[in-house]
Parts: structure tokens; C-alpha cells; sequence
């Protein structure tokens, strides 16, 4: 019981709970366990999300794609991790990526029906969700008021940047250097000078129709 104990504490949404306040909930609870080996599809792109989805152990790799499937980002990331929350309420509650375990990989899941039973008898519960939720929306919203990027890397960074799940890690971005040139405001020449020359200090590689972005917190130095 302390195992479960211990990855509940793991996310935010369960973070300052007592332990009798633990042991009310998962006695009360229907949790769902399990064990997806290394390839497995998680979910798709545009599947209604019915539940949240807690990584508990191992690694899972994700696409996200631009609205008219002309590019998509891939990225990896590891146990502790909460599967898109926002996508379970709002107006268009789909999955807006696809998953799949990188490793073998184990989760808990929580359903809608469950997570509002514990919105309704666990305030701690309510006020998490709405601090992460909040947190998200406030980000995003600061992002149209940052100042602009002053040259071509800057406008590249903030693309690959804004279109990342998480801020950091490795990524790659699947996309033709024409249409980077459109998403940036720029000629394909001048991008394909600026990428080679953040490439040659090591920030990216370049390969056919895709940019592996090592870590991308990297960018920002």
C-alpha cells in the first residue's frame, strides 16, 4: 500500500493529502492498473478521453500534429506523467496526440465518472486539478505577450519550442523546410542557413524532412 501510496504523491493532483485522506480515497476508489509493453499504441490522436491517465513507471513516446497534418512533433517522456488532463472536460474533449509505450510501461487510470466523485468529496483534489489546469491556461496565455524574436533562430526556437508538450528533453520534428520557412516568415534558403549553423554548435541535427532537437532546453543557452 505505501508503493501506491508513494506514486499517487508523484502528481500534482494528489500532492498535500493527508494520509488518512489517502487511505479514504483509495479505499473508496476505482482505480484501473495496467502493464503495456515496449510498442504498444496508448491512444490516438482524436479519441474522446474518458479518463486520466497517470504514467507511472517506464517511457512513452508522443506525436503531436499540426491541425492540417502537414508536420508533427515527437517527443519522449518519462514516469511520473499526467496524459493531457485538460483534454478530459471542455469544449472538444479528444486526445489532441498520439501515445505510445517507448518502454515497457505500467499507469493507473482514473474514470471521468471517478474523477468527478473525487472533485466532489476531496477538496484538496479540486484545487489541484484547477491550479494545474489554471497554470496551463496562464502560460499559454503570456505566450501572445512575449516579446518578439529579433532574428530568424529566435522565430525557429519559439516554433519548436510552442509546439512542444513538455519544455524539455529530446524531440523531433518532422517537418519539410519549405513549410518551417512558412511557420517562421522566412525564405527556405535562410532557414536552411540558420539550422545548419545552430547545427554546427551542436544544438540540433538535420536529416530529411526532420530536426532531432537533443534537449531542447539547450535552445535558450
Amino acid at each position: 500500500m505505501n508503493y501506491f501510496y508513494a506514486h499517487l504523491l508523484q502528481f500534482q493532483l494528489f500532492q498535500g493529502m493527508s494520509r488518512g485522506e489517502l487511505l479514504q480515497l483509495a479505499g473508496n476508489t476505482r482505480f484501473s492498473f495496467q502493464k503495456e509493453q515496449a510498442g504498444k499504441a496508448i491512444l490516438h490522436d482524436g479519441d474522446d478521453c474518458r479518463q486520466l491517465l497517470f504514467l507511472i513507471k517506464g517511457q512513452i513516446v508522443i506525436d503531436t500534429p499540426s491541425d492540417d497534418h502537414t508536420y508533427h512533433v515527437t517527443e519522449w517522456l518519462s514516469a511520473p506523467w499526467l496524459v493531457q488532463p485538460e483534454a478530459l472536460f471542455g469544449l472538444s474533449p479528444r486526445y489532441t496526440l498520439t501515445a505510445r509505450a517507448h518502454t515497457d510501461a505500467q499507469f493507473i487510470s482514473l474514470s471521468k465518472d471517478e474523477v468527478l466523485r473525487l472533485l466532489d468529496h476531496f477538496l484538496i483534489v479540486r484545487l489541484n486539478l484547477l491550479n494545474l489546469l489554471a497554470t496551463q491556461a496562464q502560460r499559454r496565455s503570456r505566450q501572445a505577450w512575449r516579446r518578439a524574436p529579433a532574428t530568424l533562430e529566435e522565430r525557429i526556437t519559439r516554433f519548436l519550442t510552442l509546439h512542444a508538450v513538455h519544455p524539455a528533453g529530446p524531440k523531433e520534428v518532422h517537418i519539410l523546410m519549405k513549410q518551417l520557412a512558412t511557420e517562421v516568415s522566412d525564405t527556405r534558403l535562410n532557414v536552411s542557413r540558420t539550422l545548419a549553423g545552430m547545427q554546427r554548435r551542436g544544438l540540433l541535427q538535420l536529416h530529411r524532412g526532420r530536426i532531432s532537437i537533443p534537449m531542447l532546453e539547450h535552445l535558450f543557452v
